[in-house]
């Protein structure tokens, strides 16, 4: 039998006593509920067409090349999470030409580098989910992830509470990478 009393109003988080502190996250519901996903396949819509007409430190860009630019997750897995992506409006890695290719794979070696200089993760996750059910997000536009690792980053938060506690803010994050790639020779500052 529970003796102990209801909660007095919503302010209440959880039972007294239960010795837990809880973590609110909701700037997370836009992300889940899709609010910032796009409404179709086209490039009128795609965030990713976008991002790179505006202001670099706004949209979270790192570093721009010829055919591609790198950019920081907005809903990052970890700290320092970032994608790096055609200028092209293609869906499939097979529709890149190969000078897109290349140097897709020149910058995400590139963001791995600058990444170990400003993180020193201890591994990395890369990868492109092609195509909605493989997990994309936005699956009109290819991307590709570079996600640092540390020993002990999955913890109880995103398993049990499917939460991600990030140490450093987006902003902060963009800039230190940012100036890590113009030091690491990736070219100019943005």
């Amino acid at each position: 039998m529970n003796t102990e009393p209801a909660p007095e109003s919503s302010a209440t988080f959880g039972p007294p006593g239960d010795g837990l502190q809880r973590l609110w996250t909701p700037h997370r519901l836009v992300y889940i509920g899709g609010q910032d996903r796009p409404t179709d396949s086209t490039v009128e819509t795609c965030p990713f067409c976008r991002i790179p007409e505006g202001d670099d430190e706004l949209g979270l860009v790192v570093a721009r090349g010829q055919r591609c630019y790198v950019v920081l997750n907005l809903y990052p897995y970890n700290s320092g999470h970032l994608m790096v992506l055609p200028y092209r409006h293609v869906s499939d890695y097979t529709d890149l030409d190969a000078a897109e290719t290349v140097e897709l794979a020149q910058m995400t070696q590139q963001a791995m580098r600058v990444s170990r200089t400003v993180y020193a993760p201890a591994g990395f996750n890369l990868g492109i989910n092609q195509g909605e059910v493989a997990g994309a997000g936005i699956a009109a536009h290819l991307h590709q992830h570079v996600v640092p690792r540390w020993l002990g980053d999955a913890n109880f938060l995103p398993v049990v509470g499917q939460t991600k506690a990030l140490p450093e803010l987006l902003g902060d994050t963009r800039r230190r990478l940012a100036e890590a790639w113009v030091t690491a020779g990736g070219g100019e500052e943005n």
